[in-house]
């Protein structure tokens, strides 16, 4: 049949057949990366524990409803002991996963849209608008991430107030998800950016030049389209990079002591002298529960990146 004689639905046709070929080659393209299937695993588990912490677990243990003493170590009772409140630190670890995974993907969404805007408009736009929005970027490139956090986290909250609440997140957490979305994006602008300078040069952005269309428009239907492979590694390696910064900010005490996350699980064992008294189990699994799910996002990124944007697995 020739493409003249195809009806809409011959095309709508073909066009998912071609996405399911290429959905299928993906897949089996990943699936040959022993990394990225470790690390995709890894995030499967954690993913299902923050959407259910209460099935696997009971409802979050509190100071009225801890059942165990002060730091017991584990046992059969508690696998992973209690903390000075005699909560289940297995109870308080898996439900710090909802609260450090959610925080991770809402400072992403912020990272990635801010990024990717800025990134696409000023690889496109090239002159003045690029230069301001460059000088911007390296702005925030050169400060210091913690810093930056440290000082944006009091004005954040003093603009929203301290009763906001989203997503079931209150205020204090809210001030975390924002202050990494605001001082994590300039990285991103920068990949995208460089990748938008060489799309603009190419043929068919020429082509819609030509029949008319508007910079928005290229912008849309031809520069975005072309630079979504890009956005998606770089997303999953900056959710690695979103969860950290919250552990950190958490850590030195900006988490939210009535929902625990994995830092905040770490700043109450500092404060609680938990080093000094060989409490280990306090510090061990939310810092394991960090390093495992960072790493993973790592490896799945790299994965990403490898199938995605061929040329970056020669630069390693």
């Amino acid at each position: 049949m020739s493409a003249t004689t195809l009806t809409p639905r011959d095309l709508r046709n073909e066009r998912w057949r071609l996405r399911i070929r290429n959905a299928r080659t993906f897949a089996g393209r990943f699936a040959r990366r022993s990394d990225g299937v470790l690390g995709l695993s890894i995030l499967l588990v954690f993913t299902v524990l923050a959407i259910a912490p209460a099935f696997f677990v009971g409802p979050l243990e509190s100071v009225t409803t801890a059942s165990g003493g002060p730091l017991e170590p584990p046992s059969l009772t508690y696998p992973l002991g209690t903390d000075e409140l005699g909560r289940d630190m297995l109870n308080l670890t898996v439900h710090g996963a909802r609260i450090s995974m959610t925080i991770g993907l809402l400072a992403t969404a912020i990272t990635i849209f801010v990024g990717a805007l800025v990134g696409v408009v000023a690889g496109f736009s090239g002159g003045a608008t690029d230069n301001v929005l460059m000088r911007v970027t390296d702005f925030f490139l050169v400060l210091p991430t913690l810093v930056l956090a440290i000082a944006l986290a009091p004005v954040v909250l003093e603009v929203i107030g301290t009763d906001a609440e989203v997503f079931g997140i209150r205020a204090t957490l809210i001030v975390i998800v924002i202050v990494i979305g605001l001082t994590s994006w300039a990285t991103t602008a920068r990949i995208i950016r460089s990748q938008v300078l060489s799309l603009k040069e190419r043929m068919f952005v020429d082509r819609a030049r030509v029949i008319g269309s508007g910079s928005g428009r290229i912008m849309r239907r031809h520069i975005f389209p072309n630079v979504v492979n890009l956005i998606v590694a770089q997303a999953v390696i900056t959710f690695a990079l979103a969860v950290f910064t919250e552990t950190t900010l958490a850590f030195i005490g900006l988490g939210d002591p009535f929902q625990p996350s994995w830092g905040q699980i770490l700043n109450a064992a500092q404060e609680a002298g938990a080093p000094g008294l060989g409490a280990w189990w306090y510090i061990v699994p939310p810092a394991t529960c960090v390093v495992l799910v960072v790493l993973s996002f790592t490896l799945v990124g790299n994965a990403l990146d490898d199938i995605l944007n061929p040329k970056s697995a020669g630069r390693r």
